[in-house]
């Protein structure tokens, strides 16, 4: 297919995503005329069973998550119509996982996965909202959360040429990702708050990625990576009845949240759900940390992707932080919208430096903020995650450190 016909195709999609989000706009407009439907997708299935930790397999723990998460929507939302992609185990294609909940003019869309990497000791909770990826990792997760259509019968034909394995196939996400950018990203962070209060494992943020299940899908949605089936620990907890109630009741809540937002409710405490509120025990595993690495201002010699520490003479490379992540207030009007805006990080440190030209390689209008025991410095405040990136590029030849975060309601919100 040349590439004029794939950019058409890609521009009809988009076009009937916004038409779609029109729809949605008019929909929460009109408050409750609508009844509220979430689309709940436990990933893989049949013939393709995700991540495989010795008889613990990824399809069955998320489906397992995907029921639990659903019978609490029933039995506390009775106004809530629950949709499964699957709730047994079949093989659903992507493409008619979208389907199901664009057919059915879903408010959210919810998938549900288990994560998987060479490394044994990695462990962790993440959660994915469309757009392209910020780092390789991200790349190579969605990747594999992808490749399963190379299960499904012409796959070429169905999803326009596209390649899982292509680095290129994923440009065009950057065109798609900014209709339902805002509820995602605000879903993504309630849901990643919550695991961070009730799961005993560490929170490895919010994150953007090209999962072609969120890019055909007309609706906020996210992708939930609800731990590690490489870790044994979290493999274990993951298939275990307590483990699957607490990811389970985490997406719950952030889901109240969610819906509270949407339709202009006020969100109240949460209801008490029997034997699941209750923190899971996981045998701790050791992970040695990497040393702080000292370099001059004046020449960048080794750097990692993560904050940087000023200090009177030289840049401290600290660790990324992975619990930064902001809670939005549970109490949202219904006229209230999300203020969400992106700026490039060049540094951090605990004692102020004057964001003027001189300390910071003449590059112009840097900004310093304060938050906990941080000052941290900015470049940038931009709406498009694509003009940020132009600048993010621009400022590397500089600060080969710098990265993006996000900001919602004023508040920082990095992107991994």
């Amino acid at each position: 297919m040349s590439i004029q016909k794939k950019l058409t195709t890609y521009l009809i999609l988009i076009i009937c995503v916004l038409i779609s989000a029109n729809s949605y706009s008019v929909t929460a407009m009109k408050g409750n005329s609508k009844q509220f439907i979430v689309v709940i997708d436990p990933g893989h299935g049949g013939k393709d069973p995700g991540a495989v930790n010795k008889s613990i397999r990824e399809k069955d723990v998320v489906l397992n998550i995907g029921l639990k998460l659903g019978k609490m929507i029933n039995e506390n939302h009775p106004d809530v119509k629950v949709i499964f992609t699957r709730n047994t185990d079949v093989f659903v294609p992507l493409i008619d996982r979208s389907r199901i909940a664009n057919r059915n003019k879903a408010d959210l869309f919810i998938s549900i996965h288990a994560n998987a990497c060479p490394a044994p000791a990695i462990r962790g909770t993440e959660t994915f909202f469309l757009g392209p990826s910020l780092s390789q990792t991200n790349l190579e997760i969605a990747k594999k959360e992808n490749s399963v259509i190379l299960l499904e019968e012409g796959y070429i034909a169905t999803y326009e040429g596209f390649d899982p394995n292509s680095s290129e196939s994923y440009i065009m996400f950057e065109m798609a990702q900014s209709v339902y950018l805002d509820l995602s990203l605000y879903f993504a962070d309630a849901i990643q708050q919550q695991f961070k209060t009730r799961i005993e494992t560490p929170n490895r943020g919010i994150k953007q990625a090209g999962f072609l299940v969120l890019k055909l899908s007309s609706m906020p949605s996210v992708l939930v990576e609800a731990g590690f089936l490489s870790n044994q620990a979290e493999a274990n907890y993951l298939n275990s009845d307590e483990g699957q109630n607490h990811i389970a009741l985490s997406i719950f809540e952030a889901f109240k949240k969610f819906k509270g937002k949407s339709s202009g409710t006020v969100v109240s405490k949460s209801a008490e759900i029997a034997n699941v509120a209750k923190k899971p025990e996981i045998t701790p595993v050791s992970i040695k940390k990497k040393d702080s690495v000292e370099i001059q201002t004046t020449e960048i010699k080794e750097v990692k992707n993560g904050e940087v520490e000023l200090t009177s003479a030289k840049l401290e490379i600290k660790e990324p932080e992975k619990t930064d992540i902001v809670l939005v207030a549970d109490t949202l009007k219904k006229e209230s919208t999300t203020d969400i805006y992106y700026s490039v990080q060049i540094g951090a440190n605990t004692t102020p430096v004057e964001p003027v030209p001189g300390n910071f390689k003449n590059l112009k209008n840097v900004r310093r903020e304060k938050t906990d025991k941080y000052f941290r410095y900015y470049v940038g405040k931009e709406n498009s995650l694509k003009t940020i990136n132009s600048l993010l590029q621009q400022i590397k030849s500089k600060f080969p450190q710098a990265f993006v975060v996000s900001f919602v309601d004023g508040k920082r919100v990095p992107l991994n």
